[in-house]
């Protein structure tokens, strides 16, 4: 038993530092939001996270944090771009995660902390066409096209009739 509380251990530090890093790339998806490299990060951060709580037996955390590599996988394989509500949904996957290990460390396991509702609003990012490509923060305004004053027009007699 005290190995498996090693295990645990070790799991924490290494998701909170994880974790640490995630908030720093999804910062930098803000201005790089087609990055493939941050989005691997991000995805390996979650995908790791997952595969070690199913390890550990957190089903509650492994769902949660199935859910999020879910959505990351759209980003990751280019059905999806990075927008405000996924960038949004993701920071809640993140803080609903940092939840979960910190009921761990306090209590010894996941604690009554609600999964449901991030989970459906994943979902529901997801069944929202993200395909379109990411929009810069402040996208200038095209200038208005000008137009080209219209060459005078010869005029043409118009025949009289008797």
């Amino acid at each position: 038993m005290e190995d498996m509380d090693e295990i645990v251990r070790e799991f924490l530090v290494e998701s909170h530092e994880n974790l640490d890093q995630l908030d720093q790339d999804l910062v930098a998806l803000e201005s790089e939001p087609g990055s493939r490299s941050l989005i691997s990060s991000v995805f390996r951060t979650i995908h790791t996270i997952k595969g070690t709580s199913g390890f550990l037996a957190f089903s509650r955390l492994e769902r949660v944090a199935h859910a999020g590599e879910n959505l990351l996988v759209e980003l990751r394989d280019g059905r999806r771009s990075m927008d405000q509500p996924t960038t949004d949904v993701l920071l809640r996957l993140v803080d609903t995660i940092r939840e979960i290990l910190r009921a761990v460390e306090v209590q010894g396991g996941e604690g009554g902390v609600e999964i449901d509702a991030v989970i459906a609003a994943i979902e529901a990012v997801q069944a929202t066409d993200g395909s379109a490509p990411a929009a810069p923060a402040e996208a200038p305004a095209a200038p208005e096209p000008v137009a080209e004053p219209a060459a005078p027009v010869a005029e043409v007699p118009t025949p009289r009739v008797p």
